[in-house]
């Protein structure tokens, strides 16, 4: 298997659970009658499955290098717990699939902005006509998948 069918593979599984994830800690928002509750769940779980993976296939002392590294590149954990707390209070309200999809349109507009100017170190991609136009492409099954009701 090719490295490009591997992570490909990885992150299909990764977009499957994404809806999985917004369902379950919308459930447990409400059963619980507060999405932070849940989402403090959610990441206390989270922690401890990424500590495991820390210590049984990576170097714990990767850690130490957290100290020296930008302060901006730790705005990730803000960004997701703002995407916890959002679905999880949004989805019991708007439908997992109405939350969902526009969480995949805004990924799809900034994804295109951080490859077409390499922001945070990811490669360049120019955001070519080809691109655009695919990616509208997309924009619009979102939109239509959500007309029909």
């Amino acid at each position: 298997m090719s490295s490009t069918t591997y992570y490909a593979l990885i992150m299909l599984a990764a977009g499957i659970g994404v809806p999985m994830l917004a369902a379950l800690n919308a459930a447990l928002g409400v059963r619980l009658g507060s999405p932070a509750a849940a989402a403090v769940f959610l990441f206390m779980i989270a922690f401890g499955c990424a500590v495991l993976v820390l210590l049984l296939f990576d170097k714990p002392v990767a850690l130490v290098g957290a100290l020296s590294a930008p302060k901006h590149l730790f705005l990730g954990g803000i960004l997701v717990a703002f995407y916890v707390l959002s679905i999880t209070y949004i989805a019991p309200h708007f439908g997992v699939g109405n939350a969902v999809f526009a969480v995949l349109l805004g990924q799809l507009i900034s994804a295109a902005i951080i490859d077409h100017f390499g922001l945070f170190g990811a490669p360049v991609t120019p955001l070519t006509l080809t691109r655009a136009m695919g990616i509208a492409l997309m924009a619009a099954g979102v939109f239509i998948t959500q007309q029909v009701k």
